[in-house]
């Protein structure tokens, strides 16, 4: 072979191998990133081709499937009791997408996830039928935070201490994901995403506020743990009002006649004394204060329920004002009512916080267990049985003498910390009230944990208060939970 056919021929070969890595490249690697696209309708038109599988309460569908005219997307999603369950389900949209437990298992609803597979379905390629999320919630306590919220905008979170399983998410104003599950509801949702009131976000696990005097459970339970106080019945050195380091101004309380100077962590929570806490934060030291905070979940960016919350923050960096301002859940802190209801939940199981989460378990459609996550919580301490036994008694002075009563339940032990945090620059729009407690039936044992934040309501400004507004919607909550 002369030497111009053999380099024709290795060019050639050249070719024929660059054309078989490129065909290899499409099939391959683009093929997966078109399939992948979102922009790409067959998957949408594949996703929405079959009914979905459903998320599920107390053994009841809370979602279905219903067939459609007109369109090449087959089925859309439909709702039960929508506005009750949004905060829970989430959507999911032929043109919009999905969100929250719709979003998070939507591989799993639609049959794509691989786990519900069997071999000849993984050699063929074949849909397999779609799974189902059975979910932790209690629909009598759902409805119940659902109801006693009403027309105010808040939240509200209950917990069972002993297991983690989350048992009512609820945010108002809500929305029904049925008006925006099809293919043509623009027009809805423009109005959702432009109201003001903004009923498409889940306030109870994304959207963190000032906690308050909530955020008092935590100063006090770090002044416990450290031996600054070794009781919650030891007197405090407080003064009051209490003067804020370097600064001019002094850090008063609501109630000027409460008996706040030198108080006791038990009084000074029956009273909520700001002076007491404020100064509590200065003597701990801001890294004390968020250490404690941390072990609570501040300051975790994975907070996964399994949808994922939003950060609760402790801030660094402070002087001792601002620390002193922390103590009392203001200046930059923020919590979600997840938060501030684990808070709760871990005082209340004698210093263990089991991780919240509110779907029990996924399955195929033959109803065989793909993975139980109630078999799968984490466990950590917070703070000692000793301190969390306290903690518990000055939650229960609250409640029975305290600035809590609006809790109380016949035939249980009931603890809180009611919170009234400010907004605004110099507090000059409505406060958030708050309260975050927990409740034990005397006779069966059962037990929550909750709290509750009331953003905006039709109350005067004057009669803002955690006990006023957020407090007879936790009884409701807590009631539904240990008496059903």
């Amino acid at each position: 072979m002369n030497k111009t056919i053999r380099r024709a021929s290795v060019f050639t070969l050249l070719l024929v191998l660059a054309l078989l890595v490129r065909a290899t490249w499409v099939q391959f690697y683009d093929g997966k990133a078109l399939a992948e696209n979102k922009e790409n309708r067959r998957n949408v038109i594949e996703q929405y081709a079959y009914p979905l599988g459903n998320i599920i309460v107390a053994g009841e569908a809370i979602t279905g499937s219903a067939e459609t005219t007109g369109s090449d997307l087959k089925y859309q999603r439909t709702y039960k009791n929508g506005a009750l369950y949004s905060a829970v389900t989430g959507y999911s949209s032929q043109v919009y997408g999905a969100t929250q437990l719709e979003g998070v298992y939507k591989d799993l609803l639609d049959g794509t996830d691989n786990r519900l597979k069997n071999p000849v379905d993984t050699v063929t390629g074949k849909r397999a039928d779609p799974g189902d999320v059975v979910t932790t919630i209690d629909p009598d306590v759902q409805r119940a935070a659902y109801e006693a919220l009403g027309d105010t905008k808040g939240a509200a979170v209950a917990i069972d201490p002993t297991n983690g399983k989350i048992l009512g998410v609820v945010s108002t104003p809500s929305y029904d994901p049925s008006e925006i599950s099809g293919s043509d509801d623009s027009a809805a949702w423009e109005r959702l995403t432009k109201d003001p009131d903004k009923p498409m976000t889940n306030r109870a696990l994304r959207q963190p506020l000032p906690p308050g005097s909530t955020f008092k459970l935590v100063v006090a339970a770090a002044a416990l743990e450290d031996g600054l106080y070794s009781s919650v019945d030891e007197k405090t050195e407080s003064p009051d009002p209490y003067p804020l380091p370097g600064t001019t101004r002094v850090l008063g309380n609501e109630n000027p006649s409460a008996p706040c100077e030198d108080a006791t962590i038990r009084v000074a929570l029956q009273y909520s004394c700001n002076n007491v806490f404020g100064k509590m934060a200065v003597d701990l030291g801001q890294d004390k204060v968020k250490e404690m905070a941390e072990k609570f979940g501040f300051n975790d960016g994975e907070q996964d329920v399994p949808v994922r919350a939003y950060e609760s923050v402790y801030p660094s960096g402070m002087d001792k004002a601002q620390t002193a301002l922390s103590g009392i859940g203001q200046f930059d802190v923020q919590a979600t009512p997840l938060q501030m209801a684990m808070v709760s939940a871990a005082i209340a199981n004698g210093g263990e916080l089991v991780s919240p989460h509110m779907v029990s378990q996924i399955s195929d459609a033959g109803g065989n267990v793909l993975e139980n996550y109630d078999d799968n919580t984490d466990t950590r301490e917070i703070v000692s049985s000793s301190t969390a036994e306290q903690l518990q008694s000055a939650m229960q002075t609250v409640v029975d003498d305290g600035t809590g009563t609006n809790a109380q339940i016949d035939g249980a032990t009931v603890g809180g910390k009611t919170g009234t945090a400010q907004h605004g620059e110099n507090n000059s729009q409505t406060p958030y009230a708050w309260f975050t407690s927990y409740a034990k039936d005397d006779s069966t044992g059962k037990e929550v944990a909750v709290a509750v934040i009331i953003e905006q309501s039709d109350a005067a400004r004057s009669e803002v208060s955690g006990n006023g507004l957020a407090a007879p919607v936790a009884k409701a909550m807590m009631e539904a939970a240990i008496q059903s």
